[in-house]
């Protein structure tokens, strides 16, 4: 064969395959310089097993993981008049181990929070819930067995009135409006709420109760766009703390997390601008935020409403790397409203679905 034929040959067979590759959907594009590789996941569908006693999960309001790498959900138990013909409404909070075996399960429907709103498992083994239609923050044992502190008083709200239908005051240093997320300083046990849904700050007390600072307020559409530190859109979503001592901050339909010092100065925007050409975004591109467990958290994990999908960032960069989750739907992989996020000591992503009324482990496969 000459090489004019060989040429030739070789040109038809780059372009079939290449025909190929974009007709299955499969793309590997060139590294930027300098740019991380990030981990590969998929869906682990045997995780977690079946829930015994006829349980129904509601819609799943947070998802948080303790030391020893178990999964504790919070259930909404709001179910329809079907479903509780066919099973039994889930407990408030259900514990599962790493193989996804329920382990333990509490929690009084009376006591604690209405609309659960986002766990947190802090340092000293306590879990920790936000109640986003109740006003309140509780703090329990490991077990449940204890309720150790409340901030907040249970149907009274930082409002103008009192009432959830009051204007919202973001002022009080006993109350709450509508808290969505809590995180906690292991250095002191200063407490740091996302205030939250009617209130537009982060406020801190201290391990007691006692109220220390707050930050934020409600920000305008050009205020969003121009990233104005501390002026959130709507809802302050999420709050959790990094191994960097900076306080990351979920403004959902900002489509940022914006980054604070324990003071509250403002640090920097993160941007997950994958959602609505202008602010606020109706649902939001920033619903949760988790981190990679190394001790530089090198991975950023970002739970988005808008793309029905978790984002991986370069943690230092915040550049998305890629992302993981097939759009809107009810099959395994596929996400309806993810709503939390946490990740275990191994890397696997748990996803709290809302409206999916679910949780999903995935698991890491390569790098």
């Amino acid at each position: 064969m000459n090489i004019s034929k060989k040429k030739t040959i070789s040109v038809i067979v780059t372009a079939t395959f290449a025909g190929l590759v974009i007709a299955l959907g499969i793309f590997y594009p060139a590294p930027l310089q300098g740019q991380v590789n990030p981990p590969k996941y998929e869906i682990d569908p045997y995780w977690p097993k079946p829930l015994p006693n006829g349980w129904v999960n509601g819609w799943i309001g947070g998802v948080c993981v303790d030391a020893r790498d178990h999964v504790f959900i919070v259930d909404r138990r709001n179910l329809t008049d079907n479903e509780k013909e066919a099973g039994h409404p889930a407990p408030p909070v259900i514990e599962f181990d790493s193989e996804g075996n329920v382990v333990n399960s509490w929690g009084d429907p009376d006591v604690v929070p209405i609309w659960q709103h986002g766990c947190y498992v802090d340092y000293e083994n306590n879990v920790w819930l936000a109640g986003a239609r109740d006003g309140i923050v509780q703090k329990y044992t490991h077990d449940g067995s204890k309720l150790l502190l409340q901030i907040g008083k249970s149907k009274v709200f930082d409002s103008s009135d009192g009432t959830v239908d009051g204007r919202a005051l973001n002022s009080s240093h006993t109350l709450l409006f509508r808290p969505a997320g809590v995180a906690v300083d292991r250095s002191n046990g200063d407490i740091y709420i996302s205030d939250g849904y009617g209130n537009s700050r982060v406020v801190v007390f201290d391990r007691n109760g006692k109220y220390l600072r707050q930050w934020g307020r409600q920000g305008s559409s050009a205020e969003g766009e121009a990233g104005e530190a501390g002026a959130f859109m709507q809802v302050v979503h999420c709050i959790t703390i990094g191994n960097d001592g900076l306080v990351y901050v979920c403004d959902r339909q900002g489509d940022r997390v914006q980054v604070f010092d324990m003071m509250g100065n403002f640090k920097r925007n993160i941007w997950v601008r994958t959602g609505s050409e202008h602010l606020p975004d109706r649902g939001g591109t920033v619903m949760w935020v988790g981190f990679s467990p190394d001790p530089s958290q090198r991975f950023m994990y970002i739970a988005s409403e808008h793309n029905d999908q978790v984002h991986i960032l370069d943690h230092s960069t915040g550049q998305i790397l890629s992302s993981f989750g097939r759009g809107v739907g009810h099959f395994p992989g596929q996400f309806d409203q993810p709503h939390g996020i946490a990740v275990d000591s191994a890397g696997n992503v748990y996803v709290a679905e809302n409206r999916g009324k679910r949780i999903q482990k995935f698991r890491i496969v390569g790098q």
